[in-house]
């Protein structure tokens, strides 16, 4: 079998968070030059240092576990990386090392402290990136940032951005669903609830979009101030008084948006789109109803950010921004019709 390979064994390494076409192209390449791969993955104490809500260890072993199964039986084998560089530096066997352009200098590195343990320095096999439908390459940042999905396409479609979508009639019970976990509460008390959704968050490493007045409002009152607030004026389509409105000055920007009941607009979406942008925390006065706000605000969001809207009459709903979640509400999106 390995006189059908160019090299013997090929290293590769790398975090693997959000398994996407990059990383399937990057274990292409070794895959068709090599007779073995072995991967090494970085363990969860190196991932957290280089960004937050990385997938755990356990979690990105799996799916490469998978694509050996599909792509490479019995000619691929997975280990945890706990230094930068793992055993390529003196190992006796490798003769092959695969990397992108941004890697190349690491991998050249390599081949230097190879020679000064009198090995043979490993051929490096580049990889170019694969760039994805909005100009830019797919990579596990951008995913978590929630820019793309693991395939490079975009979570906002061009008809989402350019045209009203109209909700369609048959949604209206999946959409009165809760979309996430509900904590029950006392209606004239919304507090109650707003305490156990947010009790066991860790709110200053996510993102936090707040969809209602009383919603925000409640936040407010427990001394939370949400990244991002939608507000329309009411509670169950009633003009709240005076006295019940959102004070606005908690929030360091404002924006507005027009977006009539029963729809979703190129306007909210913009509004979302800027506020997700802003460093510090924006309301979003919505002209109309902002009840389906959260199908967007999960689009745009960053994978870990928290949605929280109420349940009229029930409670409150707290749902974590994942790949599951973006891909139920484009679903969703999907059966919407264009004005």
């Amino acid at each position: 079998m390995e006189d059908a390979y160019r090299f013997h064994r090929c290293l590769v390494g790398g975090t693997f968070d959000r398994f996407h076409a990059g990383h399937r192209l990057l274990l292409g390449a070794a895959e068709r030059q090599a007779a073995h791969l072995e991967i090494h993955i970085t363990s969860d104490r190196m991932a957290d240092t280089k960004a937050a809500n990385i997938e755990s260890f356990e979690t990105r072993r799996e799916h490469l576990l998978q694509w050996i199964e599909q792509h490479a039986p019995r000619r691929g084998t997975v280990f945890e990386l706990n230094d930068s560089q793992g055993p390529a530096p003196e190992h006796p066997s490798a003769d092959c090392i695969v990397a992108t352009p941004e890697t190349r200098g690491q991998c050249e590195h390599i081949n230097v402290l190879r020679k000064a343990n009198n090995l043979q320095p490993l051929h490096i096999i580049e990889v170019e990136h694969l760039a994805d439908h909005c100009g830019g390459i797919i990579s596990s940042s951008r995913i978590r940032n929630g820019k793309i999905d693991t395939e490079g396409h975009p979570w906002v479609s061009s008809t989402m951005a350019q045209n009203v979508l109209l909700m369609h009639p048959g949604l209206d019970q999946e959409l009165k669903t809760p979309m996430g976990t509900l904590f029950e509460g006392p209606e004239d008390a919304p507090d109650i609830a707003m305490y156990a959704a947010l009790e066991d968050r860790s709110l200053g490493q996510n993102m936090l979009i707040a969809v209602g007045d009383v919603t925000v409002r409640t936040m407010l009152e427990i001394d939370i101030i949400p990244d991002i607030a939608l507000i329309d004026g009411q509670t169950k389509r009633t003009q709240l008084p005076e006295h019940e409105l959102v004070d606005a000055s908690s929030f360091a920007h404002s924006l507005s948006a027009e977006n009539p009941p029963g729809t979703l607009t190129p306007s909210l979406l913009m509004a979302l789109e800027k506020a997700i942008d802003e460093e510090e925390p924006c309301l979003i006065h919505v002209e109309g109803e902002e009840d389906l706000a959260p199908l967007y605000a999960h689009l745009l969001a960053p994978i870990g950010s928290i949605v929280v809207y109420g349940q009229p009459a029930q409670g409150v709903v707290v749902q974590l921004t994942s790949l599951a979640t973006k891909e139920r509400c484009r679903r969703l999106l999907e059966y919407f019709e264009v004005e």
